[in-house]
């Protein structure tokens, strides 16, 4: 890497996607520089790169991707309580403004002016962590636990992500659970579930690939909602406790409504697309289902690094590939590809050039 120059992940608009020469930030008052080793591609970064926007956040201007990072301490800033240089790291995405009444509430997820890093949601936008240094406040740099290997601690994020949704659904443990959608999100769902002692963990997809590595996570069964209609009938007939859908389908809500029982609790982890979506309603009313909302995380992180450290979480198959950033190009395609693929890595340790 050039000392004064390094690459960065870059969505210019819809099939637009660059690997560019930036300049190497250095840390301010309060900041920390961080050598990003590896980067998680998550679906959004997928969205941004195939339609310029996720949900209602269009790109308006060039956004450097990613929000699920590792690294190591680089430098400090001046007055910035860090890590030493050298330490490894996960970089918490969320800047929360810490004053707004959800702030104050202990809701920092919800944050009324929330920035999170590699979004299009504010203008002029939120720069993300596919970059080979990226500097944020310190107190968003958490050290991670001794022995936790660094392509395992990719995985953070997401994991923090789905151990917010199990969070939401109360008390699992002994419980029969639902899970829509086995992508990396619903895969890392099931094994937060399992962490939690859920009993029973059901989940469905599309493809059976990702279904495959759903078990291995900590499934106790699967089924292909494309397969036989008495696959899909049997799973009307679950009568689960929690249904959490993590497909960001219609579909998938639906499965969940119909697959739990009767006072059961539906949990809407995955985001559906833009605009009112149907939704059985009647359904919910008739069967007094509860349904609540799932958004991000906030103090998880710590613990899922903890428990990723200590074998609570045992993610390992969910990373299918590690490809190096000089073929970023060729990681999305295949991050976009579930048959492929679940979790796709960015290895920016790679000294190659494009």
């Amino acid at each position: 890497m050039n000392p004064s120059s390094m690459r960065a992940v870059v969505a210019h608009g819809a099939g637009d996607l660059r690997l560019e020469e930036r300049p190497v930030p250095e840390p301010g008052p309060g900041e920390v520089a961080v050598d990003i080793r590896y980067g998680g591609i998550c679906g959004s970064d997928l969205h941004y790169w195939r339609h310029g926007a996720v949900g209602e956040f269009r790109l308006r201007e060039p956004l450097v991707l990613g929000h699920e990072i590792v690294g190591r301490v680089r430098a400090a800033g001046p007055g910035a309580q860090a890590p030493p240089p050298g330490t490894p790291v996960a970089v918490h995405p969320l800047a929360s403004c810490g004053t707004c009444r959800q702030c104050l509430a202990g809701r920092r997820n919800t944050c009324l002016d929330t920035g999170y890093l590699g979004s299009a949601a504010r203008n002029p936008h939120v720069q993300g962590g596919f970059a080979e240094v990226l500097v944020v406040p310190a107190e968003r740099v958490l050290s991670l636990p001794e022995g936790l290997d660094m392509r395992l601690a990719a995985v953070a994020e997401p994991a923090a992500v789905a151990w917010h949704a199990v969070r939401q659904a109360g008390d699992v443990r002994g419980k029969r659970v639902l899970v829509t959608g086995a992508g990396p999100i619903g895969c890392l769902v099931v094994a937060a579930l399992r962490a939690a002692g859920a009993g029973e963990i059901t989940v469905t997809d599309v493809h059976e690939a990702p279904l495959a590595v759903a078990k291995q996570v900590g499934a106790t069964s699967t089924v292909r909602v494309d397969g036989p209609a008495a696959d899909r009938e049997e799973l009307e007939g679950l009568a689960a406790d929690i249904a959490i859908e993590s497909s960001g389908n219609p579909a998938g809500l639906r499965t969940c409504v119909y697959g739990v029982d009767r006072g059961g609790l539906v949990v809407g982890l995955g985001l559906l697309p833009p605009g009112d979506t149907p939704v059985a309603a009647n359904a919910m009313i008739t069967r007094e289902l509860r349904l609540v909302g799932s958004f991000r995380f906030d103090t998880e992180l710590g613990e899922v690094l903890r428990a990723l450290a200590d074998g609570r979480l045992p993610v390992g198959p969910v990373v299918t590939s590690v490809l190096p950033v000089a073929r970023t190009g060729e990681a999305f395609e295949l991050a976009a590809d579930p048959a492929r693929s679940c979790k796709v890595l960015l290895d920016f340790a790679d000294p190659t050039t494009p």
